[in-house]
């Protein structure tokens, strides 16, 4: 197998930097060993003008067959029919890419302790393969890599030279052309060469995923061909792909929100169950919320920000409500739903109720158009206050049910929590907590603002000298603007 990079410099900028990004003296032939065989790196031309480095792997075909996965489960075509003969000797595939991994693992990382300042220049490239499987032809080999900036030649080749009538094979010979950074072309290569060649020498774990993303990381996400890459490198295994688009969908939608993953991905509490053990507060609540939806008629039902899915899990034993959809940005939150849930195993009929599915609440979503209430539990604190217009809109201005339950803290309540210590919120992610008449005020704006009425229901034991922990509001499409519930009651007295 042979590929080459070059570029092009100047007497300020020469290209013989090129032997330092790769950690490799253009003035040496250097040979590494692998595990199927010998990987050597030299230099054919290396001036101020113009650098080539070129890697050039030995395969052992017999230790391919013995070593490789031959026939064994999951076996690569290629091998399991052809043994000792066959292509992996002589085309670019999965042994390339990993002798690429190999060899240029610093070039890769993007360091270079010897000029700091390299790794993130732009360099003018070309990377030429002569023989690279591609199981979907020349268009595939472009759909892959002109979306990240390569300007791609891809001349088929043909089975025969001396038989032009036979046709094109399944290679091709590829040059590309552009301005990347090395760290990023040879990213693109040890993922892209196997996905082309459509097989791997080796079994793929579960371990293949985290080496996608973080080889995929800055292009991968926003690629128009993803879900083929991803499921191509990760030789068709159905459940490593879905773990890989879910994981490439949180790190798309923390791109989106200028945020990083674990700021998103934090509805699941890894210390302790986000549910309040020494007070059944979170049990009080989920009855408060069922009743006041069973009070509104609602038969289709939004849980936003669902969590570990409990409250969807309560509304699934009532029949009364026909459709249940559990909306969060986090996955590891939505997959311990779906444990809980038990929707792998769940009845036709039942399983036709509930849904769950990722999305950010900061955002407008066509999917969440359509229903009679959504339920915010514990949801608003978790944002910073200058996201809240957003969500405010995305809920009340876009989805616009008929009914929203909006359940908050009350942080005048926190000094009756004993182990709570004084000035401290009462989760470590909650970006505030309000008073009743803060949340009252926040509430009343919305519901004029949206053409809603609210209604404000105590939740837990309603303390009289700073309220309930938890401080509920109803609110009502068209419905006019009402105090709390206890007013009424002693009005109504």
């Amino acid at each position: 197998m042979f590929l080459t990079i070059s570029t092009t410099g100047t007497p300020e900028r020469p290209a013989t930097d090129l032997g330092f990004l790769l950690h490799k003296h253009p003035d040496k032939a250097q040979a590494f060993s692998t595990s199927y065989g010998k990987a050597h790196v030299v230099y054919p031309e290396a001036s101020v003008e113009r650098c080539t480095a070129a890697l050039l792997l030995e395969v052992d075909a017999v230790a391919l067959v013995r070593r490789g996965k031959g026939k064994g489960r999951g076996g690569a075509p290629d091998a399991a029919l052809a043994q000792y003969v066959n292509d992996r000797p002589y085309a670019a595939s999965s042994l390339l890419a990993v002798a690429l991994s190999s060899v240029f693992s610093s070039a890769m990382k993007g360091t270079c302790q010897a000029k700091p300042e390299l790794p993130a220049r732009p360099l003018p490239l070309r990377v030429e393969v002569p023989a690279l499987p591609a199981r979907g032809g020349a268009d595939l080999v472009r759909a892959l890599f002109e979306p990240l900036g390569w300007t791609v030649s891809a001349e088929p080749v043909a089975l025969d030279t001396e038989f032009p009538e036979w046709g094109d094979s399944r290679y091709v010979s590829l040059v590309l052309e552009g301005e990347q950074r090395l760290a990023d072309a040879l990213r693109h290569l040890y993922v892209l060469l196997p996905v082309l060649d459509d097989a791997k020498h080796y079994w793929v774990s579960s371990d293949e995923v985290d080496k996608l993303l973080r080889a995929g990381e800055g292009w991968l996400p926003e690629h128009p061909e993803q879900k083929l890459i991803t499921s191509r490198y990760l030789s068709r295994r159905w459940s490593l792909t879905r773990q890989a688009m879910e994981r490439l969908e949180l790190v798309r939608l923390a791109e989106t929100d200028d945020s990083a993953v674990e700021e998103i991905d934090n509805a699941v509490d890894e210390q302790t169950d986000t549910e309040e053990k020494p007070v059944p507060l979170a049990v009080q609540r989920r009855d408060a919320i069922v009743g006041a939806l069973k009070a509104t008629d609602a038969a289709k039902v939004l849980d936003l920000g669902c969590g570990q899915g409990q409250l969807v899990q309560e509304l699934l034993r009532d029949t009364r409500f026909t459709e249940i959809v559990g909306v969060d940005v986090s996955m590891r939150a939505l997959t311990i739903a779906s444990r809980r849930l038990k929707l792998d195993r769940m009845g036709e009929r039942q399983s036709e109720r509930v849904k769950l599915v990722q999305g950010s609440l900061a955002y407008t979503d066509k999917r969440l158009k359509g229903y009679d209430a959504a339920v915010l539990s514990e949801v608003i604190e978790h944002l910073d206050l200058p996201r809240l217009p957003a969500l405010e809109y995305a809920v009340f201005g876009s989805a616009r049910p008929r009914t929203v339950i909006v359940t908050t803290p009350n942080v005048e309540y926190n000094v009756r929590w004993e182990t709570l210590p004084a000035g401290h919120v009462r989760h470590g992610d909650h970006r505030f907590e309000w008073t009743r008449e803060e949340f009252r005020g926040w509430a009343g704006t919305v519901a004029e603002r949206h053409g809603y009425g609210v209604e404000f229901v105590p939740v837990g034991p309603d303390d009289p000298e700073v309220g309930p922990p938890t401080q509920m509001a109803v609110f009502t499409v068209g419905a006019q603007n009402t105090k709390d519930q206890n007013t009424k009651e002693e009005k109504a007295a």
